[in-house]
């Protein structure tokens, strides 16, 4: 099976990006690294971790702050994957 990826365009101004992302260059689930959990590419951090955050009413910017290993783009590319993986299963 090869790489997983979602499509999306949009524009530079709307400070989104504009490529396939492949989901496995930002996210990593290693069963002994992390014991499976879902983290962000190249950290221990968890992606729930993220989600968390922004369901707590906090900000990126204090995600971001809390968590410096992450960058804005991670960050920013999770959710455009998160929010492309819900609009697809149309529930």
């Amino acid at each position: 099976m090869g790489p997983r990826k979602l499509n999306r365009g949009a524009s530079a101004d709307s400070g989104e990006l504009d490529c396939a992302m492949n989901i496995d260059d930002l996210i990593e689930r290693d069963q002994d690294r992390t014991g499976g959990v879902p983290v962000f590419s190249g950290t221990r951090i968890p992606i729930e971790f993220l989600f968390e955050f922004l369901g707590d009413n906090q900000t990126m910017e204090t995600f971001l702050d809390h968590y410096p290993a992450v960058s804005r783009d991670q960050a920013r590319r999770v959710l455009g994957a998160s929010r492309d993986f819900l609009l697809i299963l149309r529930i």
